[in-house]
This record gives C-alpha cells, sequence and structure tokens, in this order.
C-alpha cells in the first residue's frame, strides 16, 4: 500500500429545501429525494451538494426550473411506509433514493413514477431490478460496491495485522446490511477468518458488543456501508481506539473523521452521476433502459495519524505522519 494522507472533501453547505408550494410555475420540474438521514446530518449536506452539483451540470436549478421535495426517515417502518405513499401521491417527475430500506417502500407504493437509487447493494438479488444492464421497470442507479470488494475488506485486515483470525461486522437488518454480512461471511473461510456480527441496535449495545468481542489481540473491525453508521460514526470509532481494534471502513469520510483505514468508491459522484440519470428520464428516456452502475473506481484512504497508533503492528507504523 502506498502511503497516503487522507483527502478532506470539501463540500458546500446547501440549506435543503423547504415544502413545496400548493401550486408550481409551469415548467418546473419536481423531483422527490427519501433517504435515512436527516437533513442536517453533515454527510447528507455534502451529498444534497453533489446531487445539486450534477443538477446545474445539465441545467436544472432547484428554485428556478426545478423543485425538490425531501423527506427523511428518522422514525420506523411504518413512517417510511406513509413517506414513500406521500411523495408519490405529489406525482413527482422522479424520485431519487439514498439507501435499500426506503427503495423497498417507494418499490411497494409504485411502479410508475420513475425512481434512481444510489447507495443501494444488489439490487438484482433484492429484487429490486431484473438485471444490472436491463434493469425493466421504473428503477435504476448506481450501487456502491460490488461483493468482490468484502474480500479487499479482509485482505487489507490481514495486511495491516498478520494475526487476525476474527472480525467483527457491523451489520444491519436492512437489505443491503443483509447482503453485505452475507457477502462477507463468503468471503472469510479463504482466509481462515471468522466473522461475527455487531447489531447497531443503539450506543450501549455496540459498546457491550465490541467490548465482549474485542478479548484477543487477534481481532479486527469492518464497518460495511450501511446508514447507520452515519448516526453511530463518531462512536465506533472511539470505540475502535479504545478496544484497539483495526478497522476497515467503505468510504474515506469515515477516516477523515478519524478512522483507521477505507476502501471504497467516491459516493458522492454517485450523487452527481444520479442527476444525469434524471435528466435523461426528465427528457424521455424510461428508467427500464438505463443500466445500473457499480463504480468505475476504487479509493485507498489510510490514516497518517490514528486515534491510538498501538493499533497497528510496529511494520506498519510507517504510515503514520511524523510528530511535529
Amino acid at each position: 500500500m502506498g502511503r497516503r494522507d487522507v483527502i478532506m472533501l470539501l463540500g458546500s453547505v446547501v440549506a435543503l429545501p423547504s415544502v413545496a408550494p400548493a401550486q408550481m410555475n409551469e415548467g418546473v420540474r419536481r423531483i422527490a429525494v427519501l433517504g435515512p438521514l436527516p437533513p442536517e446530518d453533515p454527510i447528507e449536506i455534502r451529498r444534497m451538494a453533489a446531487f445539486r452539483e450534477g443538477l446545474e451540470q445539465v441545467g436544472l436549478n432547484d428554485g428556478r426550473n426545478l423543485h425538490i421535495e425531501y423527506r427523511a426517515n428518522v422514525g420506523g417502518p411504518e413512517q417510511l411506509r406513509q413517506y414513500a405513499e406521500e411523495l408519490v401521491a405529489q406525482k413527482p417527475d422522479a424520485i431519487l433514493v439514498t439507501s435499500s430500506a426506503p427503495l423497498e417502500a417507494l418499490s411497494k407504493a409504485t411502479r410508475d413514477v420513475p425512481i434512481v437509487f444510489v447507495n443501494v447493494a444488489d439490487p438484482v438479488g433484492l429484487g429490486f431490478v431484473t438485471s444490472m444492464a436491463r434493469p425493466g421497470g421504473n428503477i435504476t442507479g448506481f450501487t456502491p460496491l460490488e461483493f468482490g470488494t468484502s474480500q479487499k475488506w479482509l485482505e487489507l485486515l490481514r495486511e495491516l495485522k498478520p494475526t487476525i483470525n476474527r472480525v467483527a461486522v457491523v451489520r444491519e437488518a436492512s437489505p443491503g446490511g443483509r447482503a453485505f454480512f452475507s457477502a462477507l461471511q463468503s468471503a472469510a473461510p479463504a482466509l481462515s477468518i471468522e466473522i461475527t456480527p455487531i447489531d447497531p441496535l443503539g450506543p450501549a449495545e455496540i459498546e457491550r458488543s465490541l467490548a465482549a468481542f474485542a478479548v484477543r489481540s487477534t481481532e479486527g473491525l469492518i464497518v460495511p456501508a450501511i446508514p447507520s453508521i452515519n448516526a453511530y460514526r463518531d462512536l465506533i470509532i472511539s470505540l475502535a481506539a479504545k478496544y484497539n481494534l483495526p478497522t476497515v471502513y467503505a468510504f474515506r469520510q469515515n477516516v477523515s473523521a478519524g478512522g483507521l483505514i477505507s476502501y471504497g468508491p467516491d459516493q458522492f459522484d454517485h450523487y452527481r452521476r444520479a442527476a444525469a440519470y434524471i435528466d435523461r428520464i426528465l427528457k424521455g428516456e424510461k428508467p427500464g433502459n438505463l443500466p445500473v452502475q457499480a463504480p468505475i473506481k476504487y479509493e485507498l484512504a489510510i490514516n497518517l495519524r490514528p486515534p491510538r497508533p498501538s493499533a497497528l503492528p510496529c511494520r506498519h507504523r510507517c504510515l503514520r505522519a511524523p510528530t511535529k
């Protein structure tokens, strides 16, 4: 692995739109957004800024010829179902959905309104689309990771700490969370690694689970691309340091926040590219004819100054920046 500093991605902070007016001006297109994070979440602000940037590149400006209606599911499945039905009833021109649980709710609410997704793993296996090349129906989008990435995460942990033989995986009950966990379970035997699930049921449960797991010096942690990670990101990063758990994350934003290492795509690029898909749909193309796209490149980010350098074996301490 080459030496790299963590590059902080700078995104402009953009206020999310207010509730749609009773009557829209003629010629104004309407896009709905349904996701798992509240609009004030720092990651969500940057995601929506990237989405708006992509829209502006194709001539769509929120507040001029476009209106965006946003809903964030910060409750349970019932609230998610309600929001999906509410957005569909408004008959938007297209819907952007930003994880698998909201997509599941929307797929049950409509087969007509065009839907573009991001951050949805294994859309074929989960039944959202017929195939990657020809999705069919009213749904297409961008999947964040191919399942071969799971083996890469395990290999990175083994390279960081060759004695690792047990790995905890933060697992979520959503369709995407189950898919990531299954992929890691399938990849682990080839590396003689035992996989243990950590269910993010709340801060206290996460700490109890990691404390019970981290009893030897041969353990590591993987944090996949699942929505609940954003809610517990700082806690997981601090606990990984506290229990000396070398940890691999899916997105570099977790490394920027203090995590050790990440390997995955630029998630903000998918939001820009989703804007281009929505533009094509608004111009008459059918979602079912637009192929689901996987990442075109992956990034490796390494924190040169992790919170607890002792989590790394001596031969890898060269990854840290010198102390001034």
